[in-house]
């Protein structure tokens, strides 16, 4: 890295040096080793770097590191070892004062009527550079993907600002479809700092996981594109502009009002050929929440692209679907792209290219979509256990109530019903200690007979993970236990080494980390 950055010694613009710096940071970005923060490791680790080599080449990196580093601890300490090289005569690029100094001029979006991305465009200028110079300005876009849960997906840097303001002009004056509109810089912050965020929890994520707002992005999607090389460059140009006060909070779609927006649908004449009503009915909870959940607060929002997301990725890894969904579940969104598109201000035109996209996609939902059937276990403790329609959580919920797989409670169903607390208890109880007056030796016994508290303490403690478990947090806490078992450990011990390890940790970050080194 250190002999990478003497190539920033014959930078002469700050901006050059900023891109320069960011592809060095961005070169771990979404690396992952079990218990280790890689980003803390190398980006402190470069800092420590090149304060010790004390050259021109480290000040430098130093200098866009302070400006540029991806965490608030890797830009102190960076700013915090820069004088002492300047004290002791080491120099620096006369470029170095002005990096991260860029001044905002103004934000822009650009898109189409679709919504599926929108292009963030906000212009900066270097003070004390010559307006004159054609790299004395640049635009920043960044492009936020709304089918995917509203993350960045890829962004970049272009200095023919006004090359690219034409363009965009002529585009929406020329294309019914095309939308761009000059935006306030409050917003534009908000806008950015918002798909940052819902980047990293995606970037966070265990491999073989997706956060629930996600429909389709993973973190080998992101990391692989140039966002890797500028999103150090992002969050930097995010901090810079002005914010906004109060914030503009995000839609909140409350049950009630999901609820209402779909009772107003089935209620309307575009649903009025929908003859099974209650299919149709939890097709359109479906749609809606999608909307809602990934779609940042717009259910109404149609297009082709959201189609394909909707049914080819999001269904079948969120939502269990009876034989009788899977075979509405076409018809109902044709009804609600029909009944929506108007209300959301979309064109004729555009809401048949999204009625086509629907049957284009029929046959490949229809191949794909997993038969409930298929995963071994019977439909009616399928829906039991997913009660929401969270195909993702069905393995771990598995995991946590294995009972409920079995033959044992059928004719007592509604006394080990695992969404109320009294039928995890339950369900806990027979699992773990079958034997109310004699169980058998475990974790909790150490080879003796149990009392009635240890047995309440250890069913709460139980209790506890089994919730965890059941609503999926953290994250990391399944991701470790699937670590466990792929290395051979029995269920029993993976639950001995889970529970010990809720037990030590105290805090949140704590349990994160103490999980990630499983």
């Amino acid at each position: 890295m250190l002999r990478a950055a003497r190539s920033l010694l014959a930078m002469r613009h700050p901006l050059d040096a900023e891109i320069v710096v960011g592809e060095l940071l961005g070169a771990w970005w979404g690396r992952r080793m079990p218990g280790i923060d890689v980003d803390r490791l190398l980006g402190e680790g470069l800092v420590a770097k090149a304060a010790a080599a004390a050259t021109p080449a480290g000040l430098a990196l130093l200098a866009g590191v302070a400006a540029l580093g991806p965490s608030r601890q890797q830009r102190t300490l960076a700013k915090k070892a820069m004088p002492d090289l300047v004290e002791r005569g080491v120099g620096r690029p006369a470029w170095a004062a002005s990096l991260g100094a860029a001044s905002p001029v103004a934000a822009y979006i650009s898109g189409s009527r679709f919504g599926d991305t929108d292009d963030v465009i906000c212009t900066f200028r270097y003070e004390g550079i010559d307006p004159a110079e054609e790299t004395a300005g640049h635009a920043l876009i960044a492009v936020i993907d709304h089918n995917a849960g509203g993350v960045l997906r890829d962004a970049w840097v272009s200095t023919k600002v006004g090359r690219l303001l034409r363009h965009c002009r002529a585009e929406a004056g020329s294309d019914p479809m095309a939308l761009f509109s000059e935006i306030g810089l409050p917003r534009a912050r908000a806008l950015l700092q918002a798909a940052l965020r819902r980047t990293d929890e995606v970037m966070a994520a265990a491999p073989d996981e997706r956060q629930a707002r996600i429909s389709s992005a993973s973190r080998a999607d992101l990391s692989g594109r140039s966002l890797a090389a500028h999103h150090t460059l992002v969050r930097a140009r995010a901090r810079a502009l002005p914010g906004e006060r109060g914030g503009e909070p995000e839609p909140v779609w409350k049950r009630d009002r999901r609820a209402m927006l779909g009772a107003r649908f089935l209620a309307s004449s575009s649903a009025a050929d929908l003859s099974d009503s209650y299919a149709a009915s939890r097709c359109v909870d479906h749609i809606i929440d999608y909307g809602c959940d990934v779609d940042g607060g717009r259910p109404l929002r149609v297009s082709p692209r959201k189609v394909e997301a909707f049914l080819l990725t999001w269904l079948p890894r969120r939502v269990v679907l009876l034989p009788q969904e899977q075979e509405a579940m076409p018809h109902v969104l044709a009804a609600w792209i029909r009944w929506a598109a108007p209300r959301h201000g979309l064109p004729q035109i555009a809401m048949h290219a999204t009625l086509d996209a629907v049957w284009d996609t029929v046959s490949t939902f229809t191949e794909s979509y997993p038969d409930p059937g298929s995963l071994g276990i019977r439909p009616e403790v399928v829906h039991r256990l997913l009660p929401d329609g969270d195909l993702s959580a069905l393995a771990r919920r598995l995991f946590a109530f294995p009972l409920l797989a079995s033959d044992l409670l059928a004719e007592h169903e509604e006394d080990f019903d695992p969404t109320t607390a009294e039928g995890r208890r339950a369900l806990l109880r027979l699992d773990h200690f079958p034997e109310y007056d004699a169980p058998s030796a475990g974790r909790h016994s150490a080879g003796r007979r149990i009392g009635g508290p240890e047995i309440a303490e250890a069913l709460e403690a139980h209790e506890r993970l089994a919730d965890r478990l059941w609503e999926g947090r953290p994250p990391g806490l399944w991701a470790a236990a699937k670590r466990l078992l792929d290395r051979g450990h029995t269920r029993q011990a993976v639950l001995d080494t889970l529970l010990d390890v809720l037990e030590e940790a105290e805090e949140d970050e704590s349990l994160l980390k103490r999980l990630s080194d499983l």
